[in-house]
């Protein structure tokens, strides 16, 4: 029980010394803008296909089952104002930050592992790079910024989604959807939707670079490390969620 929580804290102060040095690299040169964009393509540009797919699909679900539900009562008119507030609040940035992190956040951590076993991180330092700069910054600035357009994606096709359901099987007008969808969006929704991802993109970059960076033992090692990035991720993705949330309903209101 102690050794898991001494492991706990060490864990979490490694974290932290990863996100305070990866953003302190951001002010120093020289500046790797070649490979943030590079990172910018493998996190945002090749994940823009699972997660349209995974919109869709989740906007066509979400509106078959409220509108379903809705039309006991006799509220299914306005499926598009419960699938625009669920999708720009909560499913799109959650959905799209999981996806993400299955995707993207295990590389960083197998990639950059895969670097600390065969000692080509060490080898960077001899040769005079930052390897904190140059893997980690990098990382963390291409994730911060494409999560919250991969986000608005996700965000965009959903409720395209949504309309076609509500077209095809609901019996809603398309003009009558979009004028609910507008009406449902407040300025707080679309703050929301886009602090939660900037939060999530921060979350996977330093995970996956700490796991990766910290990974010992050879390829059962950078296994570990892989596994141990993906759920350590997920769940503090859900708990950063909740607090968030939680803060920001409790300023707004």
């Amino acid at each position: 029980m102690l050794s898991a929580v001494l492991s706990f804290f060490v864990h979490l102060h490694g974290l932290f010394e990863t996100f305070l040095q990866g953003w302190g690299g951001l002010f120093r040169p020289p500046f790797y803008g070649r490979a943030i964009i590079e990172q910018m393509d493998v996190i945002g540009v090749r994940s823009t296909v699972i997660v349209v797919l995974t919109a869709m699909f989740t906007g066509l679900v979400l509106a078959l089952q409220s509108g379903y539900e809705m039309a006991i009562y006799g509220a299914k008119m306005y499926v598009g104002t419960l699938l625009s507030v669920s999708l720009v609040r909560e499913l799109g940035p959650v959905l799209t930050a999981l996806i993400v992190t299955g995707r993207v956040g295990s590389a960083m951590a197998a990639e950059i592992g895969s670097m600390a076993v065969t000692e080509q991180i060490d080898a960077m330092r001899a040769l005079g790079t930052d390897p904190i700069k140059k893997l980690v910054t990098t990382r963390l600035v291409a994730a911060t910024v494409m999560l919250p357009i991969l986000t608005a994606i996700a965000d965009a096709v959903g409720i395209l989604g949504g309309l076609i359901v509500a077209v095809s099987a609901l019996g809603i007008s398309s003009s009558f959807y979009w004028v609910t969808v507008v009406r449902a969006l407040t300025f707080d929704d679309l703050t929301m939707g886009i602090i939660k991802p900037i939060l999530f993109g921060v979350l996977m970059a330093t995970v996956g670079c700490y796991m990766g960076m910290s990974a010992t033992g050879g390829t059962r090692g950078v296994g570990e490390a892989t596994t141990k990035s993906v759920v350590l991720t997920s769940v503090l993705i859900f708990a950063v969620d909740f607090l968030f949330t939680k803060l920001f309903l409790a300023v707004v209101h």
